[in-house]
């Protein structure tokens, strides 16, 4: 499919093309971005929703500045599609989050225009302010720097603690704030009501709107709007709200907030702030899938609703019918009903709810399940609290976003041995995403631990055995890592049972090597010894299931019967689990020939997770392939 471009975005293939055109024309444009938009993402899935909503929003930043040089930083990259289609991107847009096409977020190797990398939250404030203090050391004091916020990723303490620190610089930056009020599941917290109490406060509107009206004589753009704005800025201190501006409070000059899909009122407002010097945040109000009628309307689906009909934006039913099924929804599934005869499990998790189905048990058990917003690390101390207090959280983080809660793990989790059940969602390669959300290191980075249990299901059935095991008898930390996508099992929903900790299971016998693996990649290791058998190879399989503690006992037979040993993880080769059965060999004074399949030590791009696990050569296609080197060596 080759998408249609409108008659403007024909011509728009750098920002320099869009500054030749005329103010007014710049609504219809929009238009046609977002029409753009809809037709690629309707056959090749990504995030629709708040691209949608922020497309004024990237067409005013770069008619007003002058990128590269001025530097446009978006925070996560989820609305920065019009972004891409206007900073040279418009003929490879299609290919966007496909193997070996574009990223589907900002990526610095990928363009000059792309200021800075981004895929998880909350980093652009630091970074911006980074830049901005770099540019006045070297003297380049006409640079201008702005960050792209959502009002979701200002619940990151990161990006608070970049505005505390921003606003004491002096620093020439830009805080945009783009408020749609929801990440992919609805904002949480008191960050949400606060904004929501800027955007709904009688006293504050009806000050505004009296401004708009002395702008030129009634009309809804004046010449003196930028006498009108700083004015905007001193008064709003004492007629915003009754507890002041929080912003304010910060050191930042706070205006708005107004209307982000006012293409013409954001162009005036951009370049009326670029005269004020210091830290200043403009708070926008934007519509996720603005445009779209089912997008604005389902907004929490329409965040990444895969491939849908472009005109009615009917979503293309997934025909999984006798499928397995995914291993979020036996997560769900199973964690309420665990949660229903024990009343100690509470479900947390930071704004996840949805991607990783614990919305199933808040919807039947709110009062015991909490989505604590993007705040990782005090999901993780939050949690520990509650186990302190005898409860056993079940805490669901996606592997790539625990790693940013790693000291609190070790610190307020594993140093007091609490019993903190971590569900690592979305373990191994996460596929279209790309390098910022592959779970890549938490087998490595986990195992390092001290009392932490980590294991890994091969199945369904083993995802919700561990599960069960987790919450009983207060065994301390415990971490459950699995992978994004379908299982194996269609007949899933089994009796739950206790797995005795740190043991293994022996798949199939055989004599010629072994491969020895961990999680869901063990299904792909029974294809390959099957395959193997056909070619007259008598290959032995044991499933690991637990990293830590190990199973020494299987491990003594596997080095005891076998001098050819491949191990086969979703994760980082490096410090992973087959470097944990290289170190059982060196401790123990065995001697074999290890060879290690896994996520090689480079930056895996976006693909399907097909694609991804054959480049890797972990795929049923790759075990055998190795299988069979080793044994002719």
């Amino acid at each position: 499919m080759t998408p249609l471009t409108g008659p403007l975005l024909t011509n728009i293939n750098l920002p320099a093309d869009l500054k030749k055109l005329k103010l007014d024309e710049l609504p219809k444009l929009c238009e046609e971005i977002r029409q753009f938009i809809i037709d690629v993402m309707s056959v090749n899935p990504g995030h629709l929703g708040a691209s949608l909503g922020a497309v004024e929003l990237a067409v005013a930043l770069h008619y007003v500045y002058d990128a590269p040089s001025d530097k446009i930083i978006w925070d996560v990259g989820h609305q920065a599609y019009a972004h891409k289609i206007i900073t040279g991107r418009k003929d490879r847009f299609e290919t966007i989050r496909t193997y070996r096409g574009i990223s589907g977020f900002p990526k610095m190797s990928e363009s000059e225009y792309d200021a800075f990398g981004v895929g998880h939250s909350s980093t652009s404030i630091s970074a911006a302010l980074g830049m901005a203090v770099a540019a006045k050391l070297s003297g380049q004091t006409d640079r201008h720097h702005v960050a792209v916020i959502g009002d979701g990723a200002m619940t990151g303490g990161m990006a608070m603690e970049a505005l505390n620190n921003a606003g004491v610089s002096n620093a020439n930056l830009l805080v945009i704030l783009n408020d749609n009020q929801i990440a992919i599941d609805k904002n949480v917290g008191a960050i949400k009501d606060y904004l929501a109490d800027i955007v709904t406060s009688r006293t504050y509107n009806k000050f505004r709107d009296k401004i708009w009206l002395l702008m030129g004589g009634g009309t809804k753009y004046g010449k003196n709007s930028r006498a009108i704005v700083k004015q905007l800025g001193n008064a709003v201190k004492t007629t915003l709200l009754k507890s002041g501006n929080l912003f304010e409070a910060f050191n930042f000059r706070y205006f708005g907030p107004v209307d982000g899909n006012d293409v013409i009122r954001m162009v005036k407002l951009l370049k009326d702030m670029n005269d004020i010097k210091g830290p200043k945040l403009l708070h926008v109000h934007t519509v996720k899938g603005k445009g779209f009628e089912k997008a604005e309307k389902d907004q929490t689906i329409y965040h990444a609703p895969g491939v849908f009909d472009k005109k009615t934006g009917t979503i293309k039913e997934d025909k999984c019918h006798g499928l397995a099924p995914k291993y979020q929804t036996v997560f769900g599934r199973t964690i309420l009903e665990l949660a229903e005869s024990n009343p100690r499990i509470v479900g947390i998790t930071p704004a996840m709810s949805t991607g990783c189905s614990l919305n199933l048990m808040m919807a039947k058990m709110p009062d015991r399940t909490f989505d604590v917003g993007i705040a990782e690390q005090h999901a993780v101390t939050f949690s520990a609290g509650m186990a302190a207090s005898g409860y056993i959280p079940f805490c669901n983080i996606y592997s790539t976003f625990m790693q940013r809660g790693y000291d609190q793990v070790i610190h307020d989790v594993a140093l007091q041995k609490l019993n903190v059940v971590f569900c690592l969602d979305r373990g191994g390669l996460v596929g279209e995403d790309g390098a910022t959300h592959h779970g890549a290191y938490d087998l490595a980075y986990l195992r390092c631990i001290p009392n932490m249990i980590v294991a890994s299901p091969m199945n369904e059935e083993e995802l919700r055995n561990l599960m069960y095991t987790a919450q009983q008898n207060d065994v301390g930390p415990f971490a459950i890592r699995y992978p994004k996508g379908r299982g194996v099992m269609p007949q899933w929903k089994t009796t739950m049972k206790p797995l005795e900790i740190g043991k293994g299971r022996k798949i199939c016998d055989g004599k010629d090597a072994v491969i020895i693996t961990l999680g869901h990649v063990g299904n792909f290791a029974v294809e390959a010894c099957a395959e193997l058998e056909k070619s007259g190879y008598s290959v032995a399989h044991f499933d690991l299931r637990f990293l830590k503690p190990l199973d020494t006992e299987m491990l003594n037979e596997i080095f005891s019967r076998f001098a050819k040993i491949i191990t086969v993880e979703d994760g980082s080769v490096m410090g992973g689990m087959g470097s944990a059965v290289l170190e059982f060999m060196i401790d123990n004074r065995y001697h074999a020939t290890v060879h290690r399949l896994g996520i090689p030590d480079q930056f895996i791009e976006q693909g399907s997770v097909a694609e991804l696990h054959h480049e890797c050569g972990i795929d049923a296609e790759g075990i055998v392939h190795t299988v069979t080197d080793v044994i002719a060596s």
